[in-house]
């Protein structure tokens, strides 16, 4: 890929986390190198749990080209018992609270229904996601958003609050989401999935994205872009979907790279 392109900024990967270095037996600082000859500078490493969230600042804190976020994600609350929850959530507190070095967000947090249709569980998601949203506040942080068959819930649940700024991270449902997403100011984050969806809704929604409002992630090792589906996707497939955004939408790879890079920067204070 041309050095003479803009860089690039993978805002949303797990490389730190234990379980996926395990499972891959990869070197999380191969891929980072990788990722660097392929036109990517800085990567967010996106905390899911108290482990992978105290993991995250760990990693990031001897990687100067490494962001973290902290969070428990949605599918956490299946897990917990409700003391068990708030002790996690004093202890995401207690990091926030000591100011991190590279510390950028919040996330990822949210609400998923797909997995989780209980009306008890759902409600204890949306519970855990207002403290998400009030610890971003306290600490002047971004938050990450994982929501999925939900929006309805999430606008409702975020327009209690002022201030809010963040990203809809792997952004995949239809236009009538995109307009609320936009209305409000927040960003939208594409990644791998765009390159193999068959759905026209979503790749509807990503042509509509305004590309002042966009960021380019992996959710590396996960939603590997076509044409490397079935391999573990890395920090350097993000040029993969700047490539097919690209062309889906009409604008130069430089315009795209360029503005994604400026959006990120901005939106996590890089």
């Amino acid at each position: 890929m041309s050095t003479d392109l803009p860089m690039m900024i993978d805002t949303h990967c797990h490389i730190h986390d234990s379980e996926f270095l395990q499972k891959y037996s990869v070197n999380p600082d191969e891929l980072l190198h990788t990722a660097q000859l392929t036109g990517v500078e800085k990567v967010i490493c996106v905390g899911t749990s108290i482990k992978s969230s105290k993991e995250a600042v760990a990693f990031v804190a001897t990687r100067t080209d490494c962001y973290a976020s902290i969070a428990l994600h949605p599918h956490e609350v299946s897990d917990y018992t409700d003391d068990e929850l708030e002790e996690a959530l004093q202890t995401l507190e207690l990091i926030a609270k000591t100011r991190p070095e590279r510390l950028v967000a919040v996330g990822e947090c949210g609400l998923d229904y797909f997995y989780h249709s209980d009306a008890t569980v759902q409600m204890r998601q949306q519970a855990l996601f207002r403290r998400h949203i009030e610890l971003a506040l306290r600490y002047q942080l971004p938050l990450i958003f994982h929501i999925r068959d939900a929006f309805e819930d999430f606008f409702k649940i975020i327009d209690d609050y002022k201030g809010i700024t963040g990203v809809v991270h792997s952004f995949s449902a239809d236009v009538d989401a995109l307009k609320g997403v936009v209305e409000r100011g927040l960003y939208v984050g594409l990644n791998g999935i765009m390159t193999f969806s068959k759905q026209t809704d979503q790749l509807q929604a990503a042509k509509m994205v305004p590309l002042e409002k966009l960021v380019l992630e992996t959710d590396a090792p996960f939603l590997t872009p076509a044409p490397f589906r079935g391999k573990m996707c890395e920090p350097k497939h993000v040029g993969i979907t700047a490539q097919f955004l690209s062309n889906l939408r009409g604008e130069t790879l430089e315009e795209l790279r360029s503005k994604t890079t400026a959006n990120a920067r901005k939106l996590f204070g890089l």
